[in-house]
């Protein structure tokens, strides 16, 4: 009798895309694992990201807003899962494979640091120029995970991981709508926050723009959703159609100028990129302090890559309890 695994890889063949990437094509993972007779491999490679550590500490890491304290904004946790909807929306659209989308997509943000793009800065500053959040990414799922073993993920999560952004693209369809989702996705919700802020009005964004791409965040979504299905069905790429892509390249543009790099939003970029500093300069003095995981990673990766790892992996709230914990003098009472 075949197995639910069995089974689900033949539904794959009969449905999917002749485009689509059939799992039972993987390339494998790095260390040997007996099949679950329940999942296929990016099934399980889903559920182990869901289950990872720095999955959940995705919940207190900056998306635009330092440390926020309100209810509403969002988190990486909840950029990821949003990422991770219109991802699968696309790939079910086009009769791709979505456990492959799925999982490329809950692990692309994992080795993202803590206070956004401003702590990705900061470790480009103080460990190396070559540093990035989707190749952290890619060095949490292989090396840090579980205690230091890894998640052991198949070969095309991890491309899908660290292809998310940038000029590279991932090896297979999938992991290129990853790349297509996660902009659709923070380009909306970052106006959708920002104007909970009040640093940005509907109104300020270019007329003509919300009449191509649509007033609302549900519309926008729906626009550049359905203008990646609409150009890439039946072709073995995926795109958006050319009048929507310029019009998503000139709202990015916008956001960039309005909040991304000129506004209240990052007033305390500056604060943060210090704190982080001062936390890499006393734990590099002082490695005997780090956990245990990245102590034991000294004497392969050098002391500057594991404090890099171990500040990297804090959450917003983790570092700045760590540096009032280091730098505050405490208050005594009797």
């Amino acid at each position: 009798m075949a197995t639910v695994r069995e089974l689900f890889l033949e539904r794959e063949k009969s449905t999917l895309s002749p485009y689509a990437f059939l799992t039972a094509n993987t390339r494998g993972r790095d260390f040997p694992y007996t099949p679950c007779d329940m999942r296929t491999e990016f099934q399980r490679d889903r559920d182990r990201i869901i289950h990872s550590q720095s999955f959940r500490r995705l919940m207190n890491k900056t998306q635009v807003f330092l440390a926020p304290t309100g209810d509403h904004y969002r988190t990486r946790l909840t950029h990821t899962l949003e990422v991770t909807q219109i991802a699968r929306i696309i790939a079910r659209a086009l009769r791709l494979n979505e456990d492959l989308t799925e999982a490329a997509a809950l692990g692309h943000d994992l080795g993202h640091t803590p206070f956004g793009h401003s702590g990705e800065d900061a470790m480009r500053e103080l460990y190396s120029p070559d540093f990035s959040h989707y190749k952290q990414s890619l060095r949490v799922v292989e090396k840090l995970e579980n205690d230091g073993q890894g998640l052991n993920l198949t070969w095309e999560v991890r491309d899908g991981i660290v292809n998310h952004t940038g000029k590279c693209m991932a090896s297979t369809l999938e992991g290129v709508i990853v790349k297509f989702a996660d902009r659709i996705a923070y380009i909306n919700h970052d106006i959708d926050d920002a104007c909970r802020a009040g640093i940005l009005q509907k109104e300020d964004i270019p007329q003509d723009l919300r009449e191509i791409l649509g007033e609302s965040h549900s519309r926008r979504i729906n626009t550049m959703v359905n203008a990646v299905i609409a150009a890439s069905a039946d072709r073995g790429e995926i795109r958006m159609t050319p009048e929507i892509q310029d019009a998503t390249d000139r709202l990015r543009a916008f956001m960039f100028e309005a909040v991304y790099t000129n506004s209240v939003a990052k007033a305390q970029d500056g604060r943060a990129k210090e704190l982080l500093a001062q936390l890499f300069v006393h734990f590099e003095n002082r490695p005997e302090e780090m956990p245990e995981l990245y102590r034991n990673n000294i004497a392969r990766d050098g002391v500057k890559r594991c404090v890099c790892d171990f500040i990297s992996g804090m959450t917003d709230r983790y570092a700045i309890e760590t540096y009032k914990d280091l730098f505050i003098p405490r208050v005594w009472s009797n």
